[in-house]
């Protein structure tokens, strides 16, 4: 199937980058290949963002060929070749024989590639814990060489982001904000949290500032009486006068994710919503105040918990935590002994 190259967000040159920072990971670890199968860290390395990471696939990246391999089922190769900035014949692809079958997979087929580019006789690692275990088992039985575990060693490298990256965060932004204000008008007494909630994904799809939304993230929308639950979407119900909502989104750009929470109230605020407010704002400008290069993730979380713990509120969960590609880049967290140093171009939700 002819398959046209789609539009590139990032020049060529940018995954290039990528991939000598991987490779310079690589080359400290004394490692020759590396498999991985984290979707997001796909995305990282080749651009390749279809929402296909409920069957076997994954990048192969070698230290003697510069761009790397991308494995999908069948069908899906052509979504691989219309958005990967690599050359046609660096998309490859495994029988739509594999899917559904009870004794072996498109992992099958994957291992067997690494084989036939010299995994053998070669220092391999795998992202051993970011798929199933049968099927981390068929990699280290298979791949005599003992293949070491390197789960989020690619994560770790996407924690400071290039300048194009923070662009496509800005415009994500942009799509959250503008998400957050149609939210601001159409939740109303008498509104179906179900019809508000179109009005409010219909802004994340149509983006902002002339640049759509190109994917949906995560959308939480917890209401009265449902304010205890964190992470729960919209409700049959009506909102009401005096509803409390929670509301989470984010907007994505290319694959990058920014999110934004605000609170909600129908009317007047209660005494105790209004004094939890006041405190958790002054608990963010004493956290952003703290979010200097040099500092710690550690540092900032505590200018948090010390601000609004004088103020006889308590914060169980962590108060942030590294923000990418697909929402969640779990690497650094805004917690009480987490060491990480801040540097620039690095992003938090």
């Amino acid at each position: 199937m002819t398959v046209p190259k789609g539009f590139q967000p990032f020049p060529r040159s940018e995954y290039l980058d990528r991939l000598t920072r991987v490779k310079k990971e690589m080359s400290r670890r004394a490692l020759d290949m590396i498999f991985v199968v984290d979707e997001h860290n796909m995305t990282y390395l080749t651009g390749y963002l279809a929402i296909s990471a409920y069957v076997p696939q994954g990048v192969i990246i070698t230290m003697a060929q510069e761009e790397p391999l991308i494995i999908l089922r069948q069908c899906d190769a052509p979504a691989g070749l219309h958005q990967c900035f690599m050359a046609q014949d660096k998309v490859i692809h495994y029988s739509e024989d594999l899917i559904g079958n009870p004794r072996e997979d498109g992992f099958d087929m994957i291992i067997k590639c690494m084989l036939d580019l010299g995994a053998a006789d070669a220092s391999v690692g795998v992202e051993l814990t970011a798929m199933p275990s049968l099927s981390a088992d068929k990699f280290r039985k298979t791949l005599g060489n003992n293949p070491t575990d390197i789960t989020r060693m690619v994560t770790w490298l996407r924690l400071v982001k290039s300048d194009l990256e923070i662009e496509a965060m800005r415009e994500a932004a942009a799509i959250s904000d503008a998400a957050m204000l149609r939210a601001a008008e159409v939740i109303r007494p008498g509104v179906r949290e179900a019809d508000a909630s179109a009005e409010i994904i219909g802004t994340l799809i149509r983006g902002a500032n002339g640049k759509p939304g190109s994917r949906l993230a995560s959308f939480y929308m917890c209401a009265s009486p449902r304010i205890g639950t964190c992470h729960i979407p919209w409700a049959e119900d009506e909102f009401r006068e005096g509803s409390q909502i929670n509301l989470e989104l984010g907007g994505v750009r290319h694959g990058y994710v920014s999110g934004l929470m605000r609170t909600y109230s129908i009317g007047k605020p209660s005494d105790r919503l209004q004094k939890v407010h006041d405190i958790q704002v002054s608990g963010l400008k004493a956290a952003l105040q703290s979010i200097k290069p040099g500092a710690t993730c550690s540092d900032v979380a505590n200018a948090f918990y010390s601000t609004i713990g004088k103020q006889g509120l308590k914060k169980d969960t962590r108060c942030g935590y590294a923000h990418g590609i697909g929402w969640l880049e779990p690497t650094a967290s805004l917690r009480d002994g987490d060491m990480t140093v801040l540097e620039p171009n690095m992003t938090f939700h």
